[in-house]
């Protein structure tokens, strides 16, 4: 079992990841080249020890940028593999997409309604504020949509609403200054087109999660049994 979900993540994260770093190649990553000419000018003694080290545009860059898209892709879909089989989920194309559609509704939709992603030179807030906001509006997002669409009970679907009103009633942290550097057109199109990559990237990985755990079962029963 351990081997079928660690083949199935890594190899459904390879090929999502190929898919999205690709997307991301002519979507975001042309948006963000462009936000960093609005990026104020830094003391360049400064800038190694706060920054560290960062890949040179072109190839390296690239890279760097497939690699990272290949290794959330997996990561993805090992939670997706994780959180299906902690609920005794049948692990199929159809029901891993939908798992994958809530996952991105968690950690993409609701999220962004309070903290859309930001490009470089954007106006931000306490960075350990938005971390605990984000977390804590993924997992409550991720617990009330569980207890509406898995609980029939009316006092579960209740608290599954109220759970995902929770984090945006409270609010998310808001700069102390919220100038921009950034153009409001380049930054809308950046959420936008981050967010459509996020879905596509949650819903590759469900999709490909559902059809490869389908074909290694499939493979495995074909197996002739050892005779005792």
């Amino acid at each position: 079992m351990i081997q079928r979900v660690l083949a199935v993540g890594l190899l459904a994260g390879l090929v999502a990841g190929l898919a999205i770093a690709a997307l991301q190649h002519v979507t975001t990553t042309p948006l963000i080249l462009a936000a960093e000419a609005y990026e104020k000018p830094r003391d360049h003694a400064e800038a190694p020890a706060e920054h560290g080290w960062k890949p040179t545009n072109g190839a390296r860059r690239t890279a760097a940028t497939s690699v990272a898209a290949i290794t959330t892709a997996a990561g993805y879909a090992l939670i997706l593999l994780a959180l299906m089989l902690a609920a005794n989920e049948s692990i199929e194309p159809k029901r891993a997409l939908a798992w994958g559609a809530c996952a991105f509704a968690a950690t993409g939709l609701a999220t962004s309604l309070g903290l859309a992603p930001q490009l470089p030179g954007a106006a931000e807030s306490d960075l350990l504020g938005r971390q605990i906001w984000w977390v804590a509006t993924a997992l409550l997002t991720s617990a009330g949509l569980f207890a509406l669409l898995r609980i029939d009970a009316l006092a579960a679907k209740l608290v599954g609403a109220a759970l995902i009103a929770a984090p945006h009633l409270i609010g998310a942290p808001r700069p102390a200054a919220p100038e921009s550097a950034v153009p409001a057109e380049l930054a809308a199109r950046f959420a936008a087109a981050s967010l459509t990559v996020q879905a596509v990237a949650w819903i590759l990985a469900g999709l490909l999660v559902g059809l490869l755990w389908r074909l290694f079962a499939e493979r495995a029963a074909a197996v002739p049994k050892a005779a005792p």
